[in-house]
């Protein structure tokens, strides 16, 4: 018999609000809020994944500009040999080029594995049984701004949601004080950067949080993270009322802008004890400072360990804004300047995370959009320079941490590592892989959005077993 019979007026969901002091109804609400999507309810809580994955946090070293293979861990002896020549396997590229050019950096053998590696990554190559080197990467052109999208969005024309979005739409994060993604960089970047972290279509509350970690004091590394007027205690009561208001207006638009946004305030204000806690690395013991380095990238690395040990789930850390591995010009200089400044605190990174149990729940992932060219670039009349053009037909990538099989390579590019000619990767199996470890599967993570479902992968994508532990 229907609650109408017995009690005409009253349907189910009303008889149970005003019954036991409206106790049945939270009942009910916590049932509905089951069978509605990951942003409608708590829109951050941790979640599990699809499956066991080693790995539970990332650190991304995303190093803008897209830096040379074949000088940093891409050996092509052959360029030696034919130093000031044209090569067999030559391709056509954005600028105009000449002959090889060898890397003017001697490289060394590293580890049980033997991995090749550049005297610029001397102090990473230390760990070289702990990599998993990924050396026939591919893109699709030869141009920064889609190159950056696709590594970052798996998109490289239409704006889509970011790889660390992805994740913590997923997974969630395990610290409801603080974002569960943040990208982190010196110096900024320009506006349209921002779409390299952005959620696009998914919930607003996944999108990365930007730190500019050239700055110390805390107002400064955040915006905004201090009231300048309102007490703490009044900022909970105002955010007490707004949440009532809330209550009142959410039942009757499922919105996930509003949402995003309840939760936004909510986590602005939590931020406030927390962020100052996390970003302040003067607690680190002073070996611990001094094993990182006390520069802008070292402190940045070293608040990445801070950030994962504390649940936050994805951290980007950008290398290269204000003079990015753009090296058209000046091999030898800016690239041990570049390479100078993050070499050390990667290495104290894997140090840190294995001293503290981390490694294996850790994925670090190194690499920028591209590579570059074996041949060198021509400038002004058709003078060879010392630089190199952008390469997108072959580059290099590695990964370290929770799932890899350490002391491993995949793939190969040719001779002169021009392109990828052994296992090309595309950088769909790059994400594919990355989910795979975090125990999320590539084909089951989508989001329905104008009509169909949309994944970090699109329609491409294969998980890179070989490179798994």
């Amino acid at each position: 018999m229907s609650c109408r019979t017995l009690l005409p007026g009253y349907d189910r969901r009303t008889l149970l609000a005003r019954s036991g002091l409206g106790l049945g109804s939270l009942g009910l609400a916590d049932l509905l809020m089951a069978d509605q999507p990951a942003s409608q309810k708590s829109l951050l809580q941790a979640r599990p994944p699809h499956s066991f994955g080693r790995a539970r946090h990332v650190i991304h070293f995303f190093l803008n500009g897209g830096p040379s293979h074949v000088d940093t861990f891409d050996h092509r002896p052959a360029l030696k040999t034919y130093a000031g020549r044209s090569i067999p396997t030559s391709r056509p590229t954005e600028r105009r080029t000449g002959t090889a050019m060898p890397s003017p950096f001697r490289f060394r053998q590293y580890g049980e594995c033997g991995l090749a590696v550049s005297d610029l990554f001397a102090r990473t190559a230390e760990h070289a049984d702990s990599l998993a080197v990924i050396r026939s990467m591919y893109a699709h052109v030869p141009n920064h701004e889609p190159s950056l999208m696709l590594m970052n969005c798996g998109h490289d024309v239409q704006p889509r949601p970011s790889a660390g979005a992805w994740v913590l739409y997923g997974l969630g994060t395990e610290n409801q004080n603080l974002p569960g993604f943040i990208a982190m960089c010196p110096r900024g970047l320009p506006v349209k950067d921002s779409e390299n972290w952005q959620a696009a279509f998914l919930p607003g509350a996944c999108q990365g949080t930007h730190i500019d970690t050239q700055h110390t004091q805390l107002s400064r590394l955040i915006e905004n993270i201090e009231h300048p007027d309102v007490p703490t205690a009044d900022q909970r009561r105002q955010l007490n009322l707004l949440r009532r208001w809330n209550d009142r207006h959410r039942p009757s638009r499922q919105d996930d802008r509003l949402e995003a946004r309840i939760h936004s305030y909510e986590l602005a204000f939590r931020m406030q004890h927390a962020a100052a806690e996390a970003f302040d690395t003067r607690s680190e013991p002073l070996h611990i400072q001094q094993m990182y380095g006390e520069t802008v990238h070292g402190r940045q690395t070293l608040i990445a360990r801070r950030l994962i040990e504390r649940g936050v789930r994805y951290v980007q850390l950008w290398h290269g804004a204000g003079q990015p591995w753009d090296t058209h010009q000046d091999i030898p200089g800016n690239l041990t300047r570049l390479a100078g400044e993050i070499d050390g605190p990667i290495a104290a990174l894997l140090t840190d995370l294995k001293q503290r149990g981390l490694f294996d729940e850790t994925l670090v992932l190194w690499g920028g959009e591209f590579g570059r060219t074996p041949t060198v670039e021509l400038v002004g009349s058709g003078e060879p320079g010392f630089g190199r053009d952008h390469n997108h037909y072959g580059f290099t990538v590695w990964l370290a941490g929770g799932g890899v099989r350490g002391g491993t390579t995949r793939g190969a590019t040719d001779d002169f590592g021009f392109a990828a000619v052994e296992n090309p990767t595309s950088v769909h199996d790059l994400h594919a892989t990355m989910l795979h470890c975090l125990g999320l599967d590539h084909e089951r993570l989508t989001y329905r959005y104008a009509g169909r479902d949309f994944r970090l992968t699109d329609v491409h994508g294969r998980v890179l077993h070989d490179i798994l532990a």
